[in-house]
């Protein structure tokens, strides 16, 4: 059996697209830490905070360069949420890389806010109220 070169392009271009998929830039790692960080104070019903919905996609496009680029993390986020509860989602927007990492930073935050919920909750909800992402009411 002969492999012509195209064949090989296209099986690089197939093997390599879920590498490349699996790592989140320094600044989306970030930006989805400081999300899910604020999200978790809401879940966990921290008293006096509230979401500040212009300021995550602030905060996004200073981290990322742009309103879009954020809007896909938060896209991708919400995607990584509706799959864990069982939800319909857009698989378009579903990235496994985005759902790893914020599965990990949600359970260690909500494991903190469980343990010592006055602390934790001050302490991540006012560095979310810092951010943007949050804001006090």
């Amino acid at each position: 059996m002969k492999i012509t070169p195209p064949v090989v392009a296209v099986l690089a271009v197939i093997v390599s697209a879920p590498a490349q998929a699996a790592a989140l830039s320094d600044a989306e790692a970030t930006f989805l830490e400081q999300l899910v960080t604020a999200s978790v104070v809401l879940e966990q019903r921290c008293v006096g905070y509230e979401v500040d919905g212009a300021g995550g996609v602030q905060l996004g496009a200073r981290l990322l360069g742009s309103p879009n680029a954020a809007m896909a993390i938060i896209d991708a986020y919400s995607a990584a949420i509706k799959a864990r509860d069982g939800d319909s989602y857009d698989p378009s927007k579903f990235r496994p890389e985005v759902s790893d990492a914020a599965g990990k930073t949600f359970k260690r935050v909500r494991a903190d806010l469980i343990r010592d919920p006055e602390r934790a909750c001050a302490d991540y909800g006012d560095a979310s109220v810092d951010r943007g992402l949050l804001r006090r009411y």
